[in-house]
């Protein structure tokens, strides 16, 4: 019935349109400061989502009695009852539904798929198709299991829940979780899977990381996150990065696993203690790019561009001394510090997805992964902080 009304809204005459909106929390709603979801756009036209919602790429299915995690031979779709869809509003936008809501929790889920893909679609300046097809031809979203564990896999998200706490949480809700297995399904599509061998430990490890990382950039398009860390920070992400104190400081929990200094000779062969250097290469080179920009614009005096590895060659009172700032000296820059931040994350997710048709997922190691990116870092707009990526994966062990 969905698939029904998803090809009559596609008949529909297009005009201009800002795209179709919806609510997502860029933090759990329990993290103060993100209580309230931020207004998103998804670039489809006001109609072209069908309830569900459903669209030409996924769907929802809200399953009423609790089924088994996929895994083979049993894939999408589930057959079975269903929760009644997400309504869009009499507008074609899904902004009203209410958040707490069963509704709202699938729409939550499937805009951040969407916002995902988006991201990753347009830094890279293509799309693919999902690995799964033509075997399938869209990803299933189930928004919620009484499972304490999410995973993507052949056609399917599934989201549960997490039980750390004293009552659940769904992970339907949390952007993080969301997208970094959605990074996992880009990642197929992009690089494919070894069609020789089984993805050895650095295909996998890499995974791992550009999945963290694509969370974090994720994370990076809302204002409520990119207002809320730099105001709590002053705008000195060098120095709580290094003194491990960003998570602590904003809040947003997943960028602690990108804050540590651990080389390749310092992690062994589980996939995701392996893939802990080339995210913290990834992490230190946004960083710098962020402070070489700052210094070219004159908010700051620090010239990372002076040290061959910043964080290793100055002190802690260096930094410190370096880069203070009152809150008030602060307020007057905000908008221009966001601004180099913004700068930043867009140089390096360009040249991160742009370095994806550069890999053979048959010969895959982390060093031809850090050439493949070195190799996209020569477009113009990258070109001037390609040192800093040298650098940093140098430093990391994976030159």
């Amino acid at each position: 019935m969905d698939a029904l009304a998803l090809r009559s809204s596609e008949t529909r005459d297009e005009t201009p349109s800002l795209g179709t909106r919806f609510l997502v929390y860029p933090q759990p709603p329990f993290v103060p400061g993100y209580e309230r979801p931020e207004l998103v756009w998804l670039p489809m036209a006001p109609g072209r989502i069908a309830a569900g919602p459903a669209s030409r790429r996924a769907y929802v299915r809200d399953t009423i009695l609790p089924k088994e995690p996929y895994e083979a031979p049993y894939l999408p779709p589930y057959p079975g009852l269903c929760h009644p869809p997400a309504e869009p509003g009499p507008d074609g936008h899904f902004d009203h539904l209410a958040p707490g809501s069963r509704p709202f929790m699938a729409a939550h889920a499937f805009a951040c798929v969407h916002r995902v893909l988006d991201l990753c679609e347009n830094y890279s300046g293509r799309s693919w198709p999902w690995f799964f097809e033509p075997v399938l031809e869209r990803l299933e979203i189930v928004p919620h299991l009484p499972w304490a564990n999410a995973q993507a896999g052949f056609g399917f998200l599934e989201l549960g829940e997490d039980d750390h706490g004293d009552d659940p949480f769904p992970f339907a809700l949390n952007f993080d979780v969301i997208a970094h297995e959605v990074g996992h399904l880009v990642l197929f599509g992009a690089l494919g899977l070894p069609r020789v061998n089984a993805p050895n430990p650095d295909f996998r490890a890499y995974h791992e990381a550009v999945a963290d990382f694509i969370s974090l950039l994720g994370l990076l398009h809302f204002d409520t996150a990119l207002d809320r860390i730099l105001r709590r920070t002053r705008g000195n992400l060098l120095i709580v990065n290094e003194l491990d104190r960003f998570a602590e400081l904003s809040d947003e929990k997943q960028v602690r696993r990108f804050s540590h200094s651990l080389r390749m000779q310092d992690v062994g062969s589980e996939v995701h203690d392996r893939s802990k250097p080339f995210a913290g290469a990834l992490f230190d080179t946004l960083i710098e790019i962020h402070q070489v920009i700052l210094f070219e614009r004159g908010l700051t005096g620090l010239d990372p561009r002076d040290f061959a590895y910043l964080r290793k060659e100055l002190s802690q009172g260096d930094l410190e001394r370096e880069l203070r700032v009152s809150g008030q000296d602060y307020a007057l820059r905000h908008y221009a510090v966001k601004a180099a931040l913004t700068e930043a994350r867009d140089i390096l997710g360009q040249a991160l997805a742009q370095s994806w048709s550069y890999l053979d997922p048959d010969r895959f190691t982390m060093s031809a992964a850090r050439e493949a990116l070195m190799a996209a870092a020569q477009s113009p707009r990258a070109r001037p902080y390609a040192d800093r990526i040298a650098d940093n994966f140098a430093w990391r062990g994976l030159a």
